[in-house]
């Protein structure tokens, strides 16, 4: 999707800034993860030399590990969102349709995915 697609939905989630973010769920960790990446970057960006702003090879392998379990709190939530779609009638062309896929099999296929690798995470397989 172009940057510009993505206007529309995040203008429109907008309105729900009101309701809180709980500690501990998904979307909460993933949010103070990305800042936290986000702002390693920007000391970064700044500088044009990490070690102008402080920013050491251990806060860049920081930041690298920290995305195994953003992956994992952001297939949480897709998965969540998903399920929620069908509850209330989706139907898999359309989940497609908004997640930029192409078929209703893509869509699918990917949840089912997600799904897998969520319990395999959860059984210690992964």
């Amino acid at each position: 999707m172009s940057e510009e697609s993505w206007t529309v939905p995040r203008g429109r989630l907008a309105g729900l800034a009101d309701l809180p973010l709980d500690d501990g769920v998904p979307a909460h960790v993933l949010q103070q993860d990305a800042a936290l990446v986000g702002r390693l970057l920007a000391g970064v960006a700044r500088s044009g030399d990490a070690g102008d702003q402080g920013v050491s090879d251990e806060d860049v392998a920081a930041a690298l590990a920290l995305f195994e379990d953003m992956r994992m709190a952001l297939d949480r939530l897709e998965t969540q969102v998903v399920i929620e779609a069908r509850r209330r009638g989706m139907e898999w062309r359309q989940i497609a349709l908004h997640q930029g896929m192409k078929s209703s099999q893509a869509a699918s296929q990917r949840y089912q995915r997600l799904v897998t690798r969520l319990e395999e995470i959860r059984q210690g397989i992964r």
